[in-house]
């Protein structure tokens, strides 16, 4: 096994858009929409659209360092270049993959219950075998396991679209409520369309992991940061579109109190259970736990290549061409944190850390650009575009910070 046998660039642009929606368009987004009704009533699709704001122009920074810097462990490596500090670079990576570890592990355990809803078998045996079964599909090939990822991906946007589908009817509503969408200048509202777009936030986050492969992108400089805009882009019509339907078809009441609105509204237009949508939520939980593997593996790759790490967490295996090492040990950290469960806390954390890390690599960016203003061959956006990407995730660091700290307290 040569240590200098490299990755292999064999992501196309509609495989990295495919990639960046099955780590963005989760789980989460099935349940999500009743908890920000419950926030927001009527303003959530508004909530949504300010949160889309605010994730694009934090996109827009990964996409123009992702086309400077495509290199794994991507925010290690523009924080470094942005601070001139390895140090710093080590622990925003080391944050950058902790987060991905425990939000693995956290999905893993999510998969434990969906799966008892059809069978029942040993949480341990369950962890084991899925934790085990996701190793084995990140090391066989880049290729091959963002392939699957992908196949899952259609899968989960298959299932929105479908509830987008049976519930069309409700879009006969919108002339008629539509002022109640509407948020008026009033600080009552204000603060209702803040608190929901900081909710809202969360369904966005994931974009950030596409920059870890950027070393088995093809013509990356060019496709990797499209792919980025692309899966913002796409994200947000998707989720307006079922936060509006779902708002519209669902009486506020019912639907701040279920667990899994989308099921519901499915089961309301056609008078069937819905199974179907709880397997789409199955197969969506399962993909978000292998693209966290796959990113968090590279993140130890990247951070190895540039000797931040053991030299071993960057060889690559010169059949498969993944890094196996860091694979198997992002693995086994999925699956003992998975088997030690109480997570909650920790995925709270890693919440807090992941709008830490988008603060302080969209400040990189900003200061990369004093000293490298418009670079020739790849997309470059305004210095603004950085600054207001700082200020708003750095809003979002106070305010997820103080909740987290009184939830402790």
């Amino acid at each position: 096994m040569p240590e200098n046998t490299a990755l292999k660039r064999s992501l196309s642009l509609p495989m990295m858009v495919l990639y960046g929606l099955g780590t963005t368009v989760g789980a989460g987004i099935y349940a999500l929409v009743g908890e920000l009704a419950a926030v927001a009533g009527y303003l959530a699709p508004a909530s949504f659209l300010l949160a889309s704001i605010m994730a694009i122009l934090i996109g827009m920074a990964f996409a123009e360092l992702s086309a400077r810097f495509p290199r794994a462990a991507g925010e290690a490596v523009y924080v470094e270049n942005g601070f001139s500090s390895t140090s710093l670079a080590t622990v925003i990576g080391l944050a950058v993959a902790f987060a991905g570890v425990v939000s693995a592990a956290a999905l893993v355990n999510g998969f434990v219950g969906y799966f008892h809803e059809f069978f029942v078998v040993d949480r341990v045996l369950i962890i084991i075998v899925i934790t085990s079964v996701l190793f084995v599909i990140a090391v066989w090939g880049i290729a091959e396991s963002v392939t699957i990822a992908a196949l899952i991906t259609v899968i989960e946007i298959g299932g929105l679209i479908l509830v987008i589908i049976v519930s069309r009817d409700a879009f006969t509503q919108l002339p008629e409520q539509w002022p109640q969408f509407i948020p008026s200048f009033s600080t009552a509202d204000g603060g209702v369309l803040f608190a929901g777009a900081i909710l809202a936030f969360y369904a966005f986050i994931g974009f950030e992991d596409m920059v870890n492969v950027a070393e088995e992108v093809k013509n990356v400089r060019r496709n990797l940061p499209l792919a980025i805009l692309l899966t913002l882009g796409i994200t947000t019509v998707l989720y307006l579109v079922i936060m509006t339907v779902t708002v519209l078809g669902l009486p506020m009441e019912t639907l701040v109190k279920s667990e899994a609105p989308l099921a519901l509204l499915y089961e309301h237009y056609t008078g069937k259970n819905a199974v179907l949508i709880s397997v789409i939520g199955l197969f969506a939980i399962i993909n978000g736990a292998l693209i966290q593997i796959i990113m968090a593996s590279r993140v130890l790759y990247g951070l190895s290549s540039n000797n931040q790490l053991p030299s071993f967490l960057s060889r690559v295996n010169q059949r498969t061409r993944t890094p196996v090492y860091a694979t198997l040990i992002a693995s086994i950290i999925v699956m003992i944190l998975a088997l030690l469960g109480s997570l909650a806390t920790l995925a709270e954390a890693t919440s807090l850390i992941l709008l830490t890390v988008f603060s302080i690599v969209s400040l990189a960016l900003w200061r990369i650009k004093s000293r490298d203003p418009s670079p020739e061959g790849i997309i470059v956006f305004p210095a603004w575009v950085s600054l207001i990407a700082f200020m708003a995730s750095s809003a979002f660091v106070l305010v997820k910070g103080i909740q987290f700290i009184s939830d402790i307290i």
